[in-house]
């Protein structure tokens, strides 16, 4: 990009996504959320942490998972950060602070794929788009409406 052009918005809450990710008390992976209505009004932010009033784990000064050798994706309930993913948490930020999610897009920085759990929050609370920035730079954008339709227990 040269100076005088614009990052695309898309590029802009990425970013900010990026950013808020950096607030995450999550030993194994920093996740940023941006939740945006007409396509450049923030309505909320979110990432990956303890729920409120429970310690996170850099308060703690450990990772359960890690001290336990669990591997991803396996005994998520054994997690700090469980039900409090960085989607999550800007959903319910959006919910606490009475802003509407419907029609919105969210923008996910951090990890690989969105789980299933926070696939079907999304879904629930009217976000029609989502942009992920996965670990390897690759941008992918989902529409729950069309790419969600089957859960992954009925892909198997």
């Amino acid at each position: 990009m040269t100076s005088n052009e614009r990052p695309s918005w898309d590029d802009v809450f990425l970013e900010l996504a990026r950013t808020i990710a950096s607030r995450s008390a999550c030993f194994r992976r920093k996740v940023g959320a941006v939740i945006v209505r007409d396509g450049k009004y923030p309505v909320s932010l979110g990432y990956n942490g303890a729920p409120q009033h429970q310690p996170n784990c850099t308060e703690i000064g450990f990772c359960y998972r890690d001290k336990h050798d669990i591997r991803a994706l396996h005994q998520l309930e054994k997690c700090r950060a469980i039900g409090s993913h960085a989607e999550s948490n800007a959903i319910a930020i959006a919910a606490r602070q009475g802003h509407s999610t419907k029609d919105c897009t969210i923008y996910v920085i951090g990890h690989h794929t969105i789980c299933v759990q926070c696939r079907g929050l999304i879904a629930n609370s009217g976000i029609n788009r989502v942009v992920l920035e996965n670990e390897d730079g690759e941008r992918l954008v989902f529409v729950p409406s069309k790419d969600w339709v089957e859960h992954e227990v009925d892909l198997e």
